[in-house]
């Protein structure tokens, strides 16, 4: 046997590859092949609950009942039933499923369905599409060409197609940690773990909190961006979930005062950017722009969604991860993409939390991304001044302080109008941008002090020492052109 050295792309059908379910359209074809009865009581329910939210293990239990409730029915009436179909389910196929494929065999892999749908059902479907093979639940066929009402093989479905995936992945030769695979449904848990590349498409909402907790890239196949190289997608309604999670009672360990929520446009694209004092920012400006019924990409370093809690929240409402020092343009063009489709993108232009002595600089300095965006996109630039998210979680902790409930510290988030622009000179609009964002802070931060041996110590990550931060270094690496 050859070395294991090649990838495959695993995708399930219902949700998934098809828009919706086939489980209807596979029921009326059976039944115009007299193969089974009519609709058993609450079959429409089912299919339109299935439809709605996924599976659930009621339907999975009706679907395992189906293999001893096929036995006797022949198999090549069946595959002539399901042949029959195919083009109507054909149509159900995503848009953006085609192009995906083309890029998996470009690059070298197989393309493979993973359904718990009998093989039978979805074999003239997986042909006609010119998919290179399937993975499914097989019904035992007994030498006369009927079904025994007994499985070969697993019932593939969470674990079982797991194993069913590993079967096929060892008979041909193929890596799951050089795999993708493709699916909606938080059953499909196991499988997303196994391969090297896991992708939630049309999360059910159990899904959307595990593609969240596990940092798993949604995308969308019917009208969303596609591809490996490029920022997936995210589910508008899985924002708006994790934007529900940023509401001021569900953080007694701060008292918030929010105010110029209306200055955030309350339609198309916008670039929110705001000064940065704490791992905490993103939630607090995400505070601010829950007020406004929007949703909101997140740029931003990778040490942010490496982040506990708050690495989550941004992820979940569209986060895009900017890995610095690459010349790696993706998150620019895909934050241009968004600005574009009239969503909001929002950034810190100081790129990161200033070290030392650099945090109690009165004047802010930033990168240009923010005025690149603007000047490519000609979107609005609202500034947002934020004060006090060190309180919660200092650049010295690990963890924010949740414990501190009865005597919380305030968070000033204020958000200001929109920030004149010349867009000649990337560097002149970003001290733009920074003397707007300035602008919105109390008085106190425009004081410049020395700080005490206890603040700069706060203000260093933990474990360093303020001997180990180049301040030359710290004041010269702002401006600068990512």
């Amino acid at each position: 046997m050859s070395p294991v050295t090649k990838g495959a792309a695993f995708f399930d059908l219902d949700r998934t590859l098809l828009a919706g379910a086939s489980g209807e359209v596979f029921a009326g074809a059976m039944r115009e092949a007299g193969i089974g009865s009519g609709p058993f009581p609450g079959e429409a329910a089912l299919f339109k609950l299935f439809n709605t939210i996924g599976e659930t293990l009621p339907s999975m239990l009706i679907a395992r009942q189906a293999v001893a409730m096929a036995k006797g029915h022949s198999q090549a009436t069946t595959l002539a039933a399901a042949t029959k179909v195919a083009p109507a389910l054909a149509t159900m196929v995503q848009p953006l499923a085609a192009p995906l494929f083309a890029e998996h065999r470009a690059a070298g892999r197989m393309v493979v369905l993973a359904t718990t749908t009998p093989y039978d059902l979805v074999k003239p479907l997986a042909d006609l599409l010119g998919l290179d093979d399937v993975v499914a639940t097989r019904h035992r066929v007994l030498p006369d060409g009927t079904y025994d009402g007994s499985l070969e093989g697993p019932f593939a479905w969470s674990a079982g197609k797991l194993a069913a995936v590993r079967d096929w992945a060892q008979q041909h030769d193929v890596s799951l940690g050089d795999s993708y695979a493709y699916s909606d449904s938080v059953f499909d848990t196991p499988l997303l773990a196994a391969v090297g590349h896991p992708f939630v498409v049309n999360p059910d909402p159990r899904m959307a909190v595990m593609a969240a907790a596990r940092r798993w890239p949604v995308i969308d196949l019917a009208s969303g961006s596609v591809g490996m190289a490029k920022i997936p997608v995210v589910n508008m309604e899985i924002q708006r979930l994790a934007l529900s999670f940023v509401h001021p009672l569900l953080f007694p360990y701060a008292k918030f005062r929010i105010s110029g929520v209306e200055n955030i446009p309350t339609d198309g694209g916008a670039i929110i950017v705001g000064n940065h004092r704490s791992y905490f920012d993103p939630a607090a400006i995400a505070m601010a722009i829950a007020r406004t019924n929007r949703t909101v990409r997140f740029l931003g370093k990778k040490e942010v969604f490496d982040a506990p809690v708050v690495g989550q929240i941004a992820a979940a409402m569209g986060g895009i991860r900017v890995d610095r020092g690459t010349g790696d343009d993706t998150p620019l063009l895909a934050a241009t993409d968004a600005l574009h489709a009239g969503d909001l993108v929002a950034l810190m232009p100081q790129g990161t939390i200033p070290r030392g002595r650099a945090f109690y600089e009165p004047v802010l300095k930033g990168r240009w991304g923010a005025a690149r965006l603007a000047a490519l996109t000609k979107a609005p630039v609202i500034p947002v001044g934020l004060w006090g998210t060190e309180k919660v979680w200092p650049r010295s902790a690990r963890l924010p302080n949740v414990l501190n409930v009865l005597n919380p510290p305030s968070i000033t988030i204020t958000v200001g109008q929109p920030v004149k622009l010349a867009y000649r000179s990337a560097d002149a609009d970003t001290k733009r941008i920074m003397k707007a964002i300035m602008a919105l802070l109390p008085p106190e931060a425009h004081e410049r002090r020395e700080p005490t041996a206890e603040e700069i110590a706060r203000a260093l990550p933990s474990g360093v020492g303020e001997e180990a931060v180049d301040s030359a270094h710290e004041a010269a690496r702002r401006p600068g052109t990512d």
